[in-house]
């Protein structure tokens, strides 16, 4: 029997596949489930401090709509903290979240301000959680804004968080950066645990017949495994971070693509919603008998196999476009069409 075992932010894991942060980990039921059908760790459900934020200002337009309306009457409300005026609620479902399953389970950050990060991990600590996941994005929306100042400010977090806990950390990049290999040579040199790649940021869409925006879910496809692969092949012997793929992961084959490429492991979650919990253990399933059939006793013995380090092909490291270029544009037609 193939021994699955690998190491992710130091951690050892029973299998590769880790359940990647979502609601479904909130339900405790749900979480006990994926751990009977395999799951080697979960990450639970992420702590947005811009969502909090959000509805305290709701919470406080709401208190304060009617003050003042005269003298008697200052105020129709009671003088006492909302719930949302802290993360308590979250982290107390978080240690529940821990005591209720055997298997690591991951805190998700993501903080606005740099001094809530700080803030924010060293209360995720102190519920009993095995290691933080800090979700680092920037949404495009000023063009005066220099990427080297983002970049900067996003490393020195991950140093800053570092310093305040024991805890591994883990950093879950966007591919949306000039050079996203320079930004993640950083974070490694500033000692991150682990790298996460790649988050898939929300995407709105447009209603052309109501004209309005519409927020559709946003579910990977198996098309979408193939850069976090590539990245994967590139960091593969070059970063002393443990490297975990995340998108388009949706069964046990894909599994195997990221391990070949040189990741620790992998996150699921579409995988999840479309499929069920059980299709943790059909990937299981999968990558034991794939091992046994090429005779692979652990998962070292084949990781890292197709990365940019170990193989003779510099070809899906080096090229990144003229597709038409080389397979012709007749061959990629009849190819697609027979698809129809």
């Amino acid at each position: 029997m193939a021994n699955l075992k690998t190491r992710y932010m130091g951690l050892e894991l029973k299998n590769p596949i880790i359940v990647g942060a979502s609601n479904l980990v909130t339900n405790i039921d749900s979480l006990k489930e994926m751990e009977e059908k395999g799951a080697a760790a979960v990450v639970y459900k992420t702590l947005f401090e811009e969502q909090i934020n959000l509805e305290n200002l709701e919470i406080y337009e709401l208190r304060t709509e009617y003050e003042e309306r005269n003298a008697e009457m200052t105020t129709l409300f009671p003088n006492s903290k909302s719930v949302s005026q802290d993360p308590l609620e979250h982290l107390m479902n978080l240690r529940k979240a821990k005591e209720a399953v055997s298997i690591p389970v991951l805190a998700s950050l993501n903080a606005v301000n740099d001094e809530t990060w700080v803030e924010y991990a060293t209360m995720i600590e102190q519920t009993g959680v095995d290691g933080i996941e800090l979700n680092f994005y920037t949404l495009p929306e000023k063009m005066d804004e220099a990427n080297a100042d983002i970049e900067k400010q996003q490393v020195k977090i991950l140093r800053d968080v570092k310093a305040a806990v024991k805890i591994p950390v883990s950093a879950k990049l966007s591919p949306y950066y000039t050079n996203p290999l320079k930004i993640i040579s950083n974070l490694d040199k500033a000692k991150a645990d682990g790298l996460v790649l790649f988050n898939r940021l929300f995407q709105p869409d447009i209603n052309t017949q109501t004209e309005r925006h519409v927020f559709p879910y946003n579910l990977s496809s198996s098309d979408d495994h193939r850069l976090p692969l590539r990245f994967a092949g590139l960091l593969y012997g070059n970063v002393n971070a443990s490297v975990c793929t995340n998108s388009g992961i949706l069964n046990g084959h894909d599994v195997i693509k990221m391990l070949l490429a040189g990741a620790d492991s992998v996150e699921v979650v579409s995988a999840l919603y479309k499929n069920g919990i059980g299709v943790i253990a059909a990937m299981i399933r999968e990558l034991e008998e794939w091992m046994d059939s090429k005779g692979y006793d652990t998962i070292g013995s084949f990781r890292g196999k197709l990365s940019k380090k170990n193989t003779s092909n510099e070809l899906p490291y080096h090229r990144a476009q003229y597709l038409d270029f080389m397979l012709g544009t007749s061959e990629i037609m009849k190819k697609y069409k027979s698809q129809r």
